[in-house]
């Protein structure tokens, strides 16, 4: 099967934890041919079909050069197995355009990986909002007198912005409503720019769990990224440690229940955020921490996740 990995670009892999990577390793040890190329390579002109200039590759197994590329190619979406769909945030404008293409080239009959509908329509921190029985108490605004209410309703709250990845832009607040006002300046820009704004939750320093779901079943082990020294957050991004352990019977009767209704929607991977028993994200974009769990445990989530691409291509 030929795949297309729509993400950013080769050269700034980190192959020893990239989650992108580890998925092209599985796939080519199965034999599957592999190309790539980022969002601004797709194309769409008016009475044709949406291609992109892609670069067909080879997994060398070394490093730093890792992959070598034949002669870049333009070709059609539709006439690969599965497109996937991995670009990182941030979730802007562009992103979206990038989705409608996709959901173009579905029309014409290929298969994107996670669905580009799908994408648009649970934005990583919004989608959380659909299931208030699993999360503490959250709030999204442009109003800096709804954020001033919350703090003073929970007192020591997180403020994050709608469209950050690997805990960028992340600040907390304590009770004492220290740098709060230029907190928000910063983050809603004058009420321009929307701010989630979440009660702080202790538990975090066990760990802000990653629990990964596969075809709406959650993996049996997750990566706890635990805080480290005076930060606050445990993004692996940020500087927290990451511990796998295995998923408790709470985490995976939360996960299993958000993945069998997500997982009819089009998305294949989920990345679900959990701190103590409260959901905070719900990541569909370019879900991460395949490699280190796999390291840690010997539970192989590349091979669960190319499984899971292998039926989901059969079934259409």
């Amino acid at each position: 099967m030929n795949l297309l990995f729509i993400a950013d670009p080769l050269e700034h892999f980190k192959t020893y934890k990239d989650t992108t990577f580890s998925m092209m390793r599985e796939a080519q040890r199965r034999g599957h041919r592999i190309a790539a190329c980022g969002p601004q390579d797709v194309h769409w002109q008016s009475g044709g079909v949406v291609r992109a200039r892609v670069r067909p590759i080879t997994l060398t197994g070394k490093a730093p050069d890792w992959f070598a590329e034949e002669a870049a190619q333009d070709m059609a979406l539709k006439d690969f197995g599965a497109v996937l769909m991995r670009k990182d945030p941030p979730f802007d404008a562009e992103y979206i355009y990038a989705t409608h293409l996709l959901e173009q080239a579905e029309r014409e009959g290929a298969h994107v990986i996670n669905r580009p509908a799908a994408l648009r329509n649970h934005p990583e921190k919004l989608a959380v909002m659909e299931w208030p029985q699993f999360i503490g108490p959250t709030l999204v605004t442009r109003s800096e007198d709804e954020i001033r209410r919350f703090h003073a309703e929970h007192q020591d709250i997180i403020l994050k912005p709608l469209d950050g990845m690997g805990g960028m832009g992340i600040f907390r607040v304590k009770a004492d409503a220290l740098n709060l006002g230029s907190i928000i300046e910063t983050l809603n820009a004058g009420g321009a720019t929307s701010v989630m704004v979440q009660r702080f939750l202790p538990e975090i320093a066990a760990g802000d769990k990653r629990i990964l779901i596969i075809d709406g079943t959650p993996v049996p082990f997750v990566l706890a990224r635990i805080p480290q020294g005076t930060e606050v957050r445990g993004n692996l991004a940020a500087g927290g440690l990451g511990v796998a352990q295995p998923i408790t019977d709470s985490d995976r009767a939360t996960a299993s229940a958000i993945g069998a209704a997500l997982a009819p929607r089009g998305l294949l991977l989920i990345g679900l955020d959990i701190i103590g028993t409260h959901v905070t994200e719900i990541n569909v974009t370019s879900p991460t921490c395949f490699q280190e769990i796999h390291e840690q445990t010997g539970c192989d989530v590349p091979a669960l996740f190319v499984n899971a691409l292998e039926r989901a291509v059969a079934r259409r």
